[in-house]
């Protein structure tokens, strides 16, 4: 190889290239800045890659800096770069998994001594198959050495210093698709996904809850623990949940059953246990309900007390005395005090229209079923009504296929002309149905919205009543003084005198009973029984007995009526309200 010494740049950048440091034929060092260090001399473009002691590749580039190619040396070939002007040869699309690379355009006098050279110093060689045509196939022990093999792509070779024609050629570089190559690739993926599904099962599996802890077997130490744990408060949910499982499997028969039972009477002793704390609660409840509302009265107060100064200082004895930005801060104060007062006096209201409200559900609940029954008949209404449009359409798509079907056979006319028939006289029937369900839906919104009007003028007339008695007690009080003493003498004169009749009413708490009772048993039409009446009125007043009200309704005849209702076992008494027809009577 002849290189002209008069120029050393060439011979430098080939021993740079090398590794080593330029060295002149005398031994004397021709760059004398050369680093060993960075394998290049500073100030001169990085070499080609190909050289033993560097990578194949560099490392990744930006690409706007073209990358340089230049001659590569070996023992037995010289490699001469392609023009830079011409543009990349064509590759045809990677395979997966490619470690395999065609290489066209050998020398004929190429042997697989001469390619182990060139491409062995990309990476391992596993096989190298040579055809006689001058191309062959070299398959690499790593995919990323493809992509070394590949930038040799467009290079001339020459074998050593001839000129023959068959000694030199233009190598042209490419994937090649082998099955060994795609075999390995799918066994990596199947590999990787694999794991992937192992690291998704690990971590559902750390994800996942506990699972409950199983269910000891039945037998008589386990039953004999399990009667003790159920009387434990403590230990009370976990040992119904044993006693559960051990019920559903089976395991009850003859001789345990005693022992079942006992188990079964010691889960049902925890009912009041649970009703006292649920009622501990309940009242716990309640009392911070009372505390919070009395807290919240007592900051409403405080507000309006707040207000009043406001006010008190915005008239006209005070506001001349403030100056201008007092007033203005004055006047702010105040719209702020009373945006905060209203809130809260808004919240109160709220929580006190709630109370109501439960307390109207409760006595809701007693009304007569009318309210529901009229929405059963308003469902069933509809129910039927879509019932008719679904007979309807049957009709009409029967009414198409005759007109259809005109030119076939009498049988099918004949089935069709039955169907119609009964169609249409179950279209009938649902007609008449639902007439009366409107008539009957009709009749029972009267009824209801004349026991609301009855209603109201029963809870008018015990409103007056309460008046009426409030009255009478006070102008009996003032004439009680005046008039027991003009008794007393007329009685000493006269002597014993016919009694007045007795009011069947004493004191103003029957009158207020008679009053609810009546407006009670006006919204029953058909009566109510002694312990029903009382069930509601002590929701009332706690202290009312059955005795005492129906002592009161015996008194009262014109007023109330028993009547018996019922056949045999189901012999029933029931009281009701005559009043309007007992006035009529007295």
């Amino acid at each position: 190889m002849t290189m002209p010494m008069s120029d050393p740049n060439p011979w430098a950048t080939a021993m740079n290239n090398l590794g080593m440091p330029p060295m002149g034929m005398t031994g004397q060092p021709i760059m004398p800045d050369f680093d060993p260090n960075l394998g290049m001399i500073p100030g001169i473009t990085p070499m080609n890659p190909m050289i033993p002691g560097l990578g194949m590749v560099p490392a990744p580039l930006s690409q706007d800096i073209p990358v340089i190619k230049e001659i590569i040396h070996c023992k037995s070939c010289t490699l001469f770069p392609p023009n830079p002007n011409l543009p990349p040869p064509a590759t045809r699309d990677r395979p997966p998994g490619c470690k395999t690379v065609f290489v066209g355009g050998l020398p004929e006098n190429a042997t697989e001594q001469l390619i182990m050279e060139v491409f062995g110093q990309c990476g391992d060689i596993t096989a190298i198959r040579k055809s006689k045509k001058n191309f062959c196939h070299i398959r690499f022990a790593e995919e990323f050495t493809v992509d070394k093999a590949l930038f040799l792509s467009g290079y001339r070779i020459r074998l050593g210093s001839s000129t023959d024609k068959k000694d030199t050629g233009r190598l042209h570089v490419d994937f090649a698709q082998a099955r060994d190559d795609l075999y390995e690739w799918e066994c990596r993926q199947r590999m990787l996904a694999r794991e992937e599904r192992h690291r998704r099962k690990m971590e559902e599996d750390r994800l996942r809850p506990p699972s409950p802890p199983p269910i000891v077997h039945y037998s008589e130490h386990e039953c004999s623990q399990l009667g003790d744990k159920i009387k434990d408060d403590g230990k009370f949910a976990e040992a119904v949940r044993v006693l559960l499982t051990w019920l559903e499997r089976g395991e009850v028969n003859r001789r345990n059953a005693n022992n079942f039972y006992s188990m079964i009477q010691s889960s049902n002793s925890h009912i009041r246990r649970l009703m006292s704390e649920k009622s501990q609660h309940e009242k716990e409840m309640e009392e911070a309900k009372e505390k919070f509302k009395t807290a919240l009265a007592g900051i409403l107060a405080q507000f309006e007390q707040i207000v009043s100064v406001f006010q008190a200082a915005s008239k006209q004895k005070a506001w001349d005395h403030f100056s201008k930005a007092q007033r203005k801060n004055l006047d702010m104060w105040r719209k702020q005090a009373e945006e905060i007062r209203n809130m809260h006096n808004e919240q109160l209201m709220g929580i006190r229209r709630e109370e109501e409200m439960e307390m109207s559900d409760d006595d809701m609940e007693d009304t007569p079923d009318s309210v529901s029954q009229a929405e059963a008949l308003k469902e069933e209404n509809d129910s039927l009504r879509c019932q008719l449009d679904a007979y309807r359409n049957e009709v009409e798509l029967l009414k198409q296929e005759q007109g259809k079907n005109q030119p076939m056979r009498s049988e099918e006319d004949n089935t069709h002309s039955q169907q119609l028939s009964f169609l249409q006289q179950a279209l009938q029937g649902m007609q008449k149905q639902l007439l009366k369900m409107r008539e009957e839906l009709k009749q029972r919104e009267t009824d209801l919205e004349k026991s609301l009007e009855d209603k109201q003028q029963l809870t008018n007339q015990v409103q007056t009543l309460k008046e009426g008695l409030q009255n009478l007690q006070n102008t009996q009080i003032i004439q009680v003084g005046a008039a027991s003493t003009v008794v007393s003498c007329s009685q000493e004169k006269e002597g014993p005198t016919e009694k007045s009749p007795q009011s069947p009413v004493h004191s103003e708490r029957e009158a207020l009973l008679v009053g609810i009772i009546s407006t009670f048993l006006h919204v029953h039409p058909f009566g109510a029984s002694i312990e029903y009446i009382c069930s509601y009125l002590q929701r009332l007043d706690t202290k009312i007995n059955p005795g005492e009200v129906e002592a009161l309704l015996s008194r009262l005849p014109c007023t109330f009526r028993q009547e018996l209702t019922g056949v045999g076992a189901s012999l029933e008494k029931r009281w009701n309200f005559c009043g309007f027809q007992g006035i009529k009577s007295t």
